[in-house]
């Protein structure tokens, strides 16, 4: 079952209940000042209040549940019979992965969240509070790379945009550690940078030296066959409430979240999918599309002259598990 990129109607209305009474204004001069310690390269130091938590989690979580939700579709694409009943939310943030995979995991039923900011630890418990899932999640403090090692296994472990805000060696470690908690998958996001990329391409290479399997988006354990300045990355477009609109200061009604990530196994895929690399081009007399494939990158042309398969190419959408190029 594919889940939205929407945010599920619970949390929507527990943000809605916290902006009683937020300024708007004051929420878009936080979250401004947020955004840019981010792209500077800083992490979540920065969020040092519960106002700033919550200018946080108003700008950036539908945008990181989307794509969230997204790296979880594929992974339950290709595993439909993964049926995962613990969680490990690591550098969990206002919990919204921890929302995504309750989504997308009805078997869930223990969720552990950890991160070492305490206003976002607050902000993900009063926002969890009145769930139907989430209301007994546990959320331990402490540093993703340093407390890591002292927590149990789950089922399925998750990090999303936390990597990126470690040196290169504890990136490493916290690779490590997280696939040793990871009963049965590991699944990582980043933004859909370069410099995401690179990040999620050195963490797929260390754990598949260490046992694992990739099961999205990726058909293979091989090395990427893309060449720089080329880069693996996907987009999922969501829609902006009015809130939404003011505290980033937009005038599109949608955004379009630009992500990576690798979904990792301790088992091989049943089966395996091509994916779709880019928008493909339908031209009036074929369409054409970027795939990955076992066998590597692959321009697959497909005539409008063979009906049923242009037929089924014309609904590819960028990032889209292709089982069958004919």
């Amino acid at each position: 079952m594919m889940i939205s990129p929407t945010l599920p109607a619970e949390l929507k209305a527990a943000l809605d209940g916290k902006l009683q009474g937020f300024s708007r204004t004051d929420a878009a001069r936080r979250s401004s000042q947020i955004s840019t310690t981010y792209r500077a390269g800083g992490g979540s130091g920065t969020i040092k209040s519960e106002a700033d938590a919550l200018a946080y989690a108003l700008a950036r979580m539908p945008a990181t549940y989307a794509a969230v939700a997204a790296s979880l579709n594929a992974l339950t694409g290709i595993a439909p019979d993964f049926a995962p009943e613990t969680l490990l939310d690591v550098g969990a943030g206002p919990g919204t992965a921890s929302w995504a995979a309750a989504e997308a995991f009805p078997s869930l039923q223990s969720f552990t969240l950890l991160d070492a900011n305490a206003p976002l630890s607050r902000l993900a418990l009063e926002l969890a509070q009145d769930s139907t899932r989430l209301a007994d999640c546990r959320y331990l403090p402490g540093d993703a790379d340093a407390n890591l090692a002292e927590v149990s296994q789950a089922d399925l472990v998750v990090a999303s945009y936390v990597i990126g805000e470690l040196s290169v060696g504890n990136q490493r470690n916290l690779a490590e550690t997280m696939w040793a908690k990871a009963r049965h998958a590991l699944v990582v996001i980043e933004p859909g940078t370069p410099a995401g990329y690179a990040r999620i391409l050195a963490l797929r290479q260390q754990l598949i030296a260490a046992g694992a399997y990739v099961a999205a988006p990726c058909p293979h354990e091989k090395p990427c066959p893309l060449i720089a300045p080329d880069w693996c990355h996907f987009s999922q477009r969501l829609p902006r409430s009015q809130a939404h609109r003011q505290i980033k200061g937009a005038d599109v009604p949608f955004e379009d979240e630009r992500f990576i990530y690798v979904a990792l196994t301790r088992t091989p895929p049943v089966a395996r999918a091509s994916r779709v690399l880019a928008p493909p081009d339908l031209g009036k007399a074929e369409i054409t599309a970027k795939l990955c494939t076992e066998g590597g990158l692959a321009l697959t042309k497909v005539p409008r002259r063979d009906k049923a398969a242009y037929a089924d190419a014309r609904r590819w959408r960028w990032g889209d598990a292709v089982m069958s190029e004919s």
